[in-house]
């Protein structure tokens, strides 16, 4: 279904992607930027996980859905790496990592569903930790500040984002590696 609930709140994730980029450009203090971003990122990030669970619940799944859901997810995350490039508290190389593996991805998964074989590139534990890793470091890197006199975000982030970039690239492999053996097979 094009429209319920769950995919509305999937739908969210696309429509915040030009607030949280807008909120650097409004004419206030770069700290309530920051915060306000970071507490966009996180309430936009947790529909990922209100969406799937609607869905279940409620008997709503869908193949819309099921197609909106990572892109929705993609596009967020690729988003807030380019701003986070733009005020230079990621480096462009973690940023090129990370996007260009979710490029490859998905194109290695709609490849493997069209010749009938996506259950080699279906998800495995390593790309979710690596999400995980991402959605804690992204909004560390909005934040850029002290988080309960405590935590310095920027030097946690700086790390959770190589860290995320080192599990993509491992990730990656992964799915490849279990692609192969179809690649081959078409291949020849």
């Amino acid at each position: 279904m094009f429209f319920n609930i769950p995919t509305l709140f999937t739908w969210t994730r696309i429509i915040a992607i030009p607030l949280i980029v807008g909120v650097f450009s409004l004419p206030v203090m770069e700290t309530t930027q920051n915060l306000t971003a970071t507490i966009m990122f996180v309430v936009f990030a947790l529909t990922d996980w209100l969406d799937g669970f609607l869905a279940r619940k409620l008997n709503l799944t869908s193949s819309f859905g099921a197609f909106l859901d990572p892109v929705a997810d993609k596009f967020l995350v690729c988003a807030s790496l380019l701003v986070l490039v733009h005020l230079k508290r990621a480096d462009v190389f973690v940023a090129l990592i990370i996007i260009g593996r979710e490029i490859a991805i998905s194109a290695l998964r709609e490849w493997m569903a069209q010749i009938g074989a996506s259950k080699s590139v279906a998800v495995h534990m390593v790309g979710k930790v690596k999400t995980v890793v991402q959605m804690v470091a992204i909004p560390f890197l909005l934040f850029d500040g002290r988080l309960f006199d405590l935590i310095d975000t920027g030097v946690w982030g700086t790390w959770l984002i190589w860290i995320s970039a080192v599990l993509t690239v491992w990730s990656m492999v992964y799915y490849l590696q279990k692609a192969l053996p179809e690649i081959r097979a078409r291949a020849k």
